[in-house]
């Protein structure tokens, strides 16, 4: 867990934008556009400037989420990655903060097997949806 050193609603800013950092990198390494960034890298997507953005990477990588990865950017910045934890905790928030785009909806079945794929009719369907 990444503590906040800043009382107040600053600190639950900071807090926010570690989520977003984490999701972010998350899903970029996933989609494989980029399994390390720099943080001026990450400025287009957490509302941070790139100092700012630095600082939180380097607190990330102090509580071993995130890791300095060999080389410089073409900048002299330095690139991180995820760890293992990383991956973990990045995958976990990214996961609870788009729950309601990517699980299946109500009466949505993804099983390719499903009697319901078969007739096209919900009813049909074997599986209990929420």
């Amino acid at each position: 867990m990444i503590p906040s050193e800043e009382p107040g609603s600053a600190g639950v800013e900071r807090l926010a934008a570690v989520d977003e950092i984490l999701q972010v990198m998350y899903w970029l390494r996933g989609e494989r556009l980029a399994a390390d960034v720099t943080a001026a890298g990450l400025v287009r997507w957490v509302g941070l400037d790139d100092k700012q953005t630095g600082q939180l990477l380097e607190r990330l990588a102090a509580s071993g989420l995130v890791q300095p990865v060999g080389g410089l950017a073409s900048d002299g910045a330095a690139r991180y990655a995820l760890t293992a934890s990383g991956v973990r905790e990045g995958g976990r928030r990214f996961t609870e903060e788009f729950a309601d785009l990517t699980r299946p909806g109500h009466y949505e079945c993804t099983d390719p097997n499903c009697e319901c794929q078969r007739t096209g009719n919900p009813a049909d369907c074997g599986h209990r949806h929420a």
